[in-house]
């Protein structure tokens, strides 16, 4: 019998996705919950596990298409059981409705079987044959597979992803793969001679050569907005033009934390946990939550409400290859500083793989993001919708300053704080940004905060 897989609401509000690539072909048998597909929302890269123990019967969507939740996106052709039957031990009744896949890294693990096994056929020549052949070029105008961060890098390099053949599984294409096709297509040395070997008359004026394709490149690109960047423009325009938005700067002397970062790393017990400057603001945007208790609620139009947090699920923005992430840390307030540095780095790292589920990007009460990281001083930041404050963190470096009478050379930074005038007024932001300031300028403050 067919069984049709739709596909499943990926929860957070997502309505549609976009099929990056399969993971199985017609005829392959599939055991339930091994991985068929990678789906993009507006959100992260999902792994679909399968519904059904069966055989893959079609494909109803093509990698690149976008999806709407409840399309249709494969069917399976599974063993219907015998008429008076009894189920077998754990096996479901033959009338119990269609299951929805659960996605990977929620609810029940799924079991990995490896590659998708092909229907058996005879003779040990055609298994070798299955083995050694080259995997199948896309269909005429099937999107080549590749990865969203592959994707980005071929459209940073100028490569056409249609010219470029894959060397990964199942064809599909590397980073390795679009490197070497921009290296390839990289113009002649400038100090080679086209008339060389012409035979060129030294006493006739050649016109001035145009330069080929290859090295002037298209003049202009044209590529779709799906995904994060259309999520992304969605959100901020959104914000931008329903929160009235004000900014409030502070700029500091940090040397004191500086000072107890390297400290932290030479201390054994501390060596390991990789404590940085983003995870000592992030213990004290805490700290001073608790302090001023109004920058970290919500506005809810709808009810007419204003919705007070009572715990902090920190918002870290993080530019990734596939666009600006904002992935939370749940309980941010219960962590010290350690733990807060490792999730940190575990957030970091999966947003950057394109592995930060959708569940890991939403509810979010209030956020930072560090401009410092590319150089830049200071910036009005605008907040993620549904959140009151979003906290900047410009580059660190070392400036003239007062200290103690004198001038001397410390490690200064500016903060800023981007807040919805709904919610907070300027004195509570000025409270809020002064706190996170002092534990910044003397840490042994946060003593008195706890």
């Amino acid at each position: 019998m067919i069984k049709v897989f739709k596909l499943p609401d990926l929860g957070e509000g997502l309505t549609e996705s976009e099929i990056v690539a399969w993971r199985v072909a017609p005829g392959d048998t599939v055991t339930l919950n091994q991985l068929i597909a990678e789906v993009e929302t507006a959100k992260a890269v999902v792994e679909l596990p399968s519904p059904f123990a069966g055989v893959v019967a079609e494909l109803h969507q093509q990698p690149g298409t976008t999806v709407r939740v409840g399309d249709p996106i494969v069917s399976f052709e599974v063993d219907a059981p015998a008429p008076g039957a009894a189920p077998s031990v754990g096996a479901a009744p033959s009338r119990e409705p269609e299951r929805e896949a659960v996605l990977v890294g929620y609810g029940a693990a799924a079991e990995r079987s490896g590659r998708p096994q092909r229907r058996a056929r005879a003779g040990a020549t055609d298994a070798l044959s299955r083995v050694i052949a080259p995997a199948p070029a896309p269909a005429a105008g099937e999107r080549p597979r590749s990865t969203p961060p592959v994707r980005a890098l071929a459209r940073t390099l100028g490569v056409a992803l249609a010219e470029v053949t894959g060397t990964g599984p199942t064809g599909l294409i590397t980073r390795e793969d679009v490197e070497a096709s921009a290296a390839s297509a990289a113009p002649a040395s400038p100090g080679a001679d086209p008339g060389a070997d012409r035979g060129a008359d030294p006493g006739r004026v050649e016109p001035a050569a145009r330069p080929p394709a290859s090295v002037t490149g298209p003049r202009e690109t044209r590529s779709p907005i799906r995904s994060v960047r259309k999520h992304t423009a969605a959100a901020m325009v959104r914000s931008a033009f329903t929160a009235p938005h004000a900014t409030e700067f502070l700029t500091v002397d940090v040397t004191p934390t500086i000072e107890l970062i390297d400290a932290l790393k030479r201390d054994r017990e501390f060596a390991d946990a990789r404590i940085g400057i983003l995870a000592v603001v992030a213990k004290a945007l805490c700290l001073a939550v608790a302090r001023t208790p109004e920058v970290n609620t919500r506005w809810d139009e709808a009810a007419g409400e204003i919705v007070q947090f009572h715990y902090v699920n920190l918002g870290i923005a993080a530019a990734t290859p596939r666009g600006l992430l904002v992935p939370g840390i749940p309980d941010a307030e219960r962590l010290g500083l350690a733990d807060l540095a490792a999730a940190l780095a575990e957030l970091t790292r999966a947003a950057r793989a394109g592995a930060t589920s959708p569940a890991a990007l939403g509810g979010g009460t209030i956020s930072i993001t560090n401009i410092g990281s590319f150089g830049i001083d200071a910036g009005t930041p605008i907040l993620p919708p549904g959140e009151a404050v979003i906290l900047a963190l410009g580059a660190i470096a070392p400036r003239p300053w007062e200290y103690r009478g004198e001038i001397a050379l410390r490690q200064v930074v500016t903060l800023s704080v981007a807040f919805d005038h709904r919610l907070v007024d300027g004195e509570q932001a000025a409270r809020f940004l002064t706190d996170v300031a002092g534990i910044l300028a003397n840490p042994a403050r946060a003593l008195a905060l706890l």
